[in-house]
């Protein structure tokens, strides 16, 4: 099944682990076959996974990046996810953890990233941040 990307200009995309910049023109991209694919406000860089939660998407995101890391970062994205269910007390929440885990489990990278965003959500509120939405925090350069 394609995958449309419709681009702002100058917005940046990874695919397949290749930082792509769009030009100075809105653009409309379709990828017709499977690929990893992350637009730049589902980037976070190193430095920016701060939090528990973020902690947790940081691993699950350089395992759909990266394949030849995936067992690094999923014995990080492990270790963090443990971590995070063993002080989290809300059902839902922690319903929410064991999705991500089945998820990265089945090779659903992309999907535990998005289930992931609850989390941070989740930690936000419990945090007492404010103005909190749902993309992950991206510097301004992807990659």
């Amino acid at each position: 099944m394609p995958l449309k990307l419709s681009l702002r200009p100058g917005e940046k995309f990874v695919v397949n682990g290749a930082v792509v910049q769009n030009g100075d023109r809105r653009a409309a991209l379709v990828l017709q076959n499977k690929a990893s694919v992350l637009r730049e406000k589902d980037i976070m860089q190193q430095d920016e996974a701060d939090t528990p939660a973020k902690r947790i998407y940081f691993p699950i995101m350089l395992m759909y990046l990266d394949e030849t890391g995936r067992d690094k970062a999923y014995s990080e994205f492990a270790a963090r996810l443990a971590e995070f269910m063993g002080v989290v007390r809300d059902p839902a929440i922690l319903s929410e953890c064991i999705g991500v885990s089945k998820e990265v489990m089945a090779g659903e990278y992309y999907r535990a990233l998005m289930r992931c965003r609850k989390l941070i959500s989740y930690e936000a509120e419990r945090l007492g941040l404010r103005d909190v939405d749902q993309s992950v925090p991206a510097r301004s350069h992807a990659g």
